[in-house]
């Protein structure tokens, strides 16, 4: 499927649009999606990236169809950097928001799709393992997976319900 964005067609890669359909009764599923990916790739401009000069942008797509934008934001110290899709999701969570249904995002990669690091493909599967994930390019192409397909074996909530051998810490 294409997409006219800017008088040019953009190649649109594995996409779902059940959950749209929904979201958006005033426009096509491919309108809310380019809506989704362009709130991206504006958030990444305002990144703080001193050190790696590397601007990511997300836009997180709650249950209600609010969209809210992050970016990533390094330190010093560089463990203390926050990237773009933690930092849309701590917004969210900070407002209220628990359920989502999409996230994008959006970097400067010429020839690749941004993929989620690992710290945030964990943060995402906190919030469920069968939202989508939308990676782009600049040029707005993208690849979509369900966040339990980019983290699989996850450490989700309900691990931690498991039985387990005792509930008791001994001293």
């Amino acid at each position: 499927m294409t997409l006219l964005v800017n008088s040019k067609q953009v190649l649109i890669h594995s996409v779902s649009f059940t959950y749209l359909n929904n979201m958006d009764n005033k426009g096509s599923d491919a309108d809310a999606i380019y809506k989704l990916l362009k709130a991206s790739r504006d958030a990444k401009k305002a990144a703080y990236m001193p050190y790696s000069k590397f601007p990511v942008g997300a836009a997180l797509l709650c249950a209600d169809g609010t969209v809210i934008t992050g970016c990533n934001v390094e330190n010093a110290s560089y463990g203390l950097s926050i990237c773009a899709e933690r930092t849309a999701i701590v917004k969210a969570v900070s407002e209220g928001y628990r359920k989502f249904k999409a996230i994008a995002i959006s970097s400067d990669l010429k020839n690749s799709h941004i993929v989620p690091c690992g710290a945030c493909r964990q943060f995402l599967v906190e919030f469920g393992t069968d939202w989508d994930v939308y990676m782009t390019k600049p040029d707005l192409s993208y690849k979509m997976m369900k966040t339990g397909e980019l983290l699989p074996l996850s450490f989700v909530p309900e691990s931690l319900e498991e039985e387990r051998l005792s509930n008791s810490i001994k001293g």
